[in-house]
């Protein structure tokens, strides 16, 4: 298991030698900072804790400022743990870099989706619409929420509400290329945020299946 932190810049698409086209989203990955390692006999389990855009120095707390410190880096952004990794690979206070994935490698994107606001049903959970003629009482409304038995709506029931702004993990997404000079991956397909949101880009875990 490895894995970054970027930031992502949007989509556009490449070119095979075959002359196919392929739709790719452009992830700044890096540079990252090891901040910390957890290990099984302090922290119950093993990690590496990176660190990925600096923060401004009045935004961060004291506690935030000597964490990062003890790596040699300033506080950062965006913080984010991988478990599964080879602890004796990392040390705090090195960098990580794009080229920490090569071309042709499948790995999982993990974002927050872009938030929507408040969607009735029909765009929210996908349900169909009625009659859109003139003398149709219902057109885009909610359908039937349950029995008249129960006298209750039960959990779960699909209906109106906020859309969107939950985290997302699409997976076994494959590297088209990687720039190692500019730190940035180019992944098929898209991910889940708007532009210029943190994403987590790890090795894909079912990969093999």
């Amino acid at each position: 298991m490895k894995g970054i932190l970027g930031r992502k810049l949007g989509m556009t698409q490449v070119f095979t030698e075959e002359g196919q086209v392929v739709p790719v989203t452009v992830i700044e990955a890096g540079p990252c900072v090891v901040l910390q390692k957890r290990e099984q006999a302090v922290d119950g389990y093993e990690a590496i804790q990176v660190g990925f855009a600096d923060q401004k120095a009045n935004r961060a707390t004291k506690a935030e400022k000597g964490h990062a410190a003890k790596a040699g880096t300033a506080p950062k952004r965006f913080v984010r743990e991988f478990r599964g990794v080879d602890l004796s690979a990392y040390e705090v206070g090195q960098q990580l870099k794009a080229d920490v994935f090569a071309a042709g490698e499948v790995v999982d994107v993990i974002g927050v989706s872009k938030g929507k606001g408040y969607a009735g049903p029909i765009k929210r959970h996908n349900q169909h619409r009625g009659p859109m003629a003139h003398g149709s009482k219902y057109h885009r409304g909610v359908g039937s929420l349950g029995a008249i038995a129960p006298n209750r709506t039960f959990k779960g029931q699909t209906m109106a509400g906020r859309m969107g702004g939950e985290r997302v993990t699409v997976q076994n997404l494959e590297v088209v290329r990687v720039d190692a000079d500019k730190n940035i991956l180019l992944i098929k397909g898209s991910v889940p945020g708007p532009k210029n949101s943190y994403v987590t880009v790890r090795s894909a875990i079912k990969a093999n299946d």
